[in-house]
């Protein structure tokens, strides 16, 4: 019995995005009439979710998987695009069914429960539950769901996921020493993040999370499936099952096809680690190759040059030709919208000396706009290198977490930093008091213990 389980997952996909749904993929164009006798809309009302796939704000800037591919359908088809975001999926189908959006650009499951309220259309998911445990030199990595019995597995209390390893345990005849977390502290993100830096042995996660989060933590790996394959997709209301047949013909075009995988392969491939550089930082008596450009530029903004330093350290290591997975550009990971908004390009940036200074520019602004709710200079710095990083957004939505929760909103360390984690916990991001919805938290806390720790080490430094 135990290999027959075994075989069964053994030939389930990980993860496949397809180009249509509902299997329409080989319509012919005869199939596709209602694409000739019905025009697209001239605005396009799409209703979508928060989270790491579907739509997020990161600095300032509107992204996501499902976000950028229909804004592509929007621009190529010169609709306007209305987006609204819904508080959950089932207030998302109700904005659907009372025809307050055309379109919803989120997954939504294909299964018995939206059958007679929703048409699959569009980009077609396909995922499933998979193991995240980590690669380990010589360690043989399981590739046997019997191979779980004995071993610790660790997965949100009251979830899918633990529902799922409970009746896998039934399965296997019993055996895997199942642990619950609080969801309330700790969330799915956190639990591949403590796989990777081995607090915990091993997590269960749906496979696109999986393969989201592989792209920051490469040292894990997602490959063996736990649970049987379940499909989502957008989907139309029934009575316009016509806009879902133009959307599909329209993904199913050459230029559409190549748009969405290059959109897969940078939501869900390229690694979102800090990139390698030729440059050594913090050697020999200065901080940087290039502190002369940080001191010329952290005078006129009254800032600390060193801190300044540090950041750029953090940000790309100091090489002027980084550019990350999100667009951001140079030395100093300007994205091109702000670099728009200071009267730069996204080529400009990518000199050291234009990067540096528009990235004080930005720092000051954000100083400003922060003095009235944390007063402490040098306190609110942590706040404005948070900001940089996440968007000013994200941390007005932390501080006020922080009020909300009893911690002190006007500190960082043990109080906003601990709000700023919650940003990534649904619990939290859809909390009265938030705005911007979805952040990885994680990302912006780490980024600022980074920059402290390198500056903490430049300050040794006998250069003035």
């Amino acid at each position: 019995m135990k290999r027959g389980i075994f075989s069964v997952l053994a030939a389930l996909s990980l993860t496949s995005m397809l180009f249509s749904c509902g299997g329409n993929s080989d319509k012919t164009a005869s199939d596709n009439q209602s694409d000739e006798t019905h025009k697209f809309p001239d605005t396009l009302r799409v209703a979508t979710l928060y989270s790491p796939e579907a739509y997020f704000i990161y600095r300032g800037q509107e992204m996501g998987y499902d976000f950028e591919l229909v804004t592509a359908l929007a621009a190529d088809k010169d609709m306007i695009l209305k987006m609204e975001i819904a508080p959950s999926l089932s207030r998302a189908v109700e904005m659907l069914d009372s025809g307050y959006v055309d379109l919803i650009a989120y997954e939504v499951p294909v299964t018995a429960e939206y059958k007679d309220r929703v048409v699959p259309c569009g980009p077609e998911n396909i995922t499933t539950q998979v193991l995240v445990q980590p690669i380990k030199g010589e360690t043989e990595l399981i590739t046997d769901v019997t191979d779980l019995v004995g071993k610790d597995v660790y997965v949100e209390s009251e979830s899918k996921y633990e529902a799922r390893i409970r009746n896998l345990n039934q399965e296997v005849g019993g055996g895997i020493n199942i642990h619950t977390v609080d969801r309330d502290t700790l969330i799915t993100e956190d639990l591949i993040a403590m796989v990777s830096e081995g607090k915990i042995p091993l997590t269960v996660v749906d496979s696109d999370i999986a393969r989201i989060n592989k792209t920051y933590y490469s040292d894990l790996d997602i490959t063996l499936p736990l649970s049987f394959e379940q499909r989502s997709s957008w989907a139309v209301a029934p009575d316009k099952a016509w806009l879902g047949d133009s959307i599909n013909a329209w993904l199913n075009s050459e230029n559409p096809r190549q748009e969405q995988a290059q959109l897969l392969k940078r939501y869900f491939e390229l690694s979102k680690n800090d990139p390698n550089s030729k440059y050594y930082a913090a050697n020999g008596v200065g901080v940087s190759p290039f502190d002369h450009l940080f001191k010329r530029y952290a005078e006129d903004y009254d800032w600390d040059w060193k801190l300044l330093a540090s950041q750029a350290y953090v940000e790309s290591k100091f090489d002027s030709t980084a550019v990350s997975w999100a667009g951001a550009r140079g030395m100093m990971q300007i994205m091109p919208r702000t670099a728009k908004g200071y009267g730069q390009t996204a080529k400009s940036v990518m000199k050291n000396d234009v990067a540096v200074e528009t990235a004080l520019k930005l720092l000051n602004d954000l100083d400003k706009q922060l003095t009235p709710k944390v007063p402490d200079e040098n306190e609110r710095k942590k706040f404005v290198l948070a900001a940089y990083n996440s968007g000013l957004g994200h941390v007005n939505d932390a501080i006020n977490l922080a009020k909300k929760y009893g911690l002190n909103p006007q500190k960082w360390d043990g109080n906003v930093a601990k709000a700023i984690l919650w940003k990534s916990n649904p619990k939290y991001y859809k909390d009265p008091v938030v705005r911007f919805g979805y952040s990885r938290g994680r990302e912006t806390y780490d980024y600022v213990n980074r920059i402290y720790a390198f500056y903490n080490r430049a300050k040794t430094k006998a250069i003035a």
